[in-house]
């Protein structure tokens, strides 16, 4: 018998892999040296199983018999379709994040990593927003059916830690934005919704028409940036109770978002705003003291360099990321 005993490797199932944040995590993995020696890593898309589903979340996880799991997966949209569709948002999220956290529990897996969203936290509230507020009062109307799916991952994680030990947490990113994102005009993110549409006013020479008043205020957060911090909170963050991801300086009014659109497309088009349409939330200020402890040196992508670094995505992958 040898004398030493083989380490079991790290094996990551990433949900959602094919997603915003699941590609840039794969990005860090497989192209800026992310994957450290002894992990094994593999991105699930919504092809290969439907998470909605219990018998398919189980099946996949007996296949890739994952130690480690980053949550992604879940049903998203952009502002006008939760309007549409909250009661929808709500059940289909609730059996993801229940399938996949029971799923993992029932097969040992050391750790969950999920990803929440700043659209959790109450609408009547103080600023900034902290972790410790999450419960604190209902969300914002517009979404509420994907906020409390969102929220009750952070009371699963205490369940399963008080009763089962296990390590559980979530991630708080704010809006994220950067390639494989969602570019639809109406089921977009709003930095990606205005990418299009200001792409689409340049090749027409029509107006650049943003929906709303403008004024809404939002925190954004490039994609791998979130990726980088995702892979230290897998690996190093021991907490049970979640952390945001935000960076400093980057609470942007919606309308200055589009006038940075325009520049980064090299086109000065009119923008009009179409305030029939709901702003949301009008502002979320998130704080990031906490990760700063964590991390008081870690160096966050510019929005302008972001920005731009999607646009460029955009025109040159326009056929994919148009639909």
């Amino acid at each position: 018998m040898d004398s030493e005993t083989k380490t079991e490797p790290m094996r990551v199932l990433v949900t959602g892999g094919s997603g915003l944040v699941g590609k840039a995590i794969e990005h860090m993995v497989k192209q800026e040296g992310g994957c450290l020696e002894g992990e094994q890593w593999t991105f699930l898309c919504s092809k290969e199983a439907n998470l909605v589903d219990l018998q398919q979340t189980r099946a996949v996880f007996e296949k890739y018999r994952p130690t480690h799991v980053i949550h992604l997966a879940a049903k998203v949209g952009g502002l006008y379709l939760h309007m549409k569709e909250n009661l929808n948002f709500l059940r289909d999220n609730l059996r993801i994040n229940d399938n996949v956290l029971q799923t993992s529990h029932e097969m040992g897996v050391t750790k969950v990593v999920s990803c929440l969203s700043s659209c959790i936290f109450p609408d009547k509230t103080t600023y900034p927003i902290d972790e410790s507020m999450i419960h604190n009062g209902p969300p914002h109307d517009s979404n509420f059916g994907y906020s409390h799916a969102k929220r009750m991952i952070d009371i699963q994680n205490r369940g399963y830690f008080e009763q089962h030990k296990h390590r559980y947490t979530a991630v708080i990113p704010t809006n994220v934005y950067g390639p494989y994102d969602n570019f639809n005009f109406e089921n977009g993110h709003v930095l990606s919704a205005l990418m299009h549409k200001t792409y689409a006013a340049k090749k027409e020479g029509t107006p650049l028409q943003v929906w709303g008043s403008g004024t809404p205020r939002r925190q954004f957060i490039y994609s791998l940036d979130v990726a980088r911090l995702f892979l230290w909170v897998l690996r190093e963050y021991d907490e049970i109770d979640p952390i945001i991801l935000s960076g400093e300086s980057n609470m942007v009014v919606v309308c200055v978002g589009g006038w940075s659109v325009n520049e980064c497309v090299c086109v000065c088009v009119c923008v009009c705003f179409d305030t029939s349409k709901s702003d949301g939330q009008i502002k979320k200020t998130a704080s990031n003291a906490k990760l700063r402890r964590y991390l008081p040196d870690f160096t966050f992508t510019p929005l302008s360099e972001g920005i731009k670094k999607t646009c460029d995505w955009f025109v040159n992958n326009y056929d994919i990321a148009r639909t």
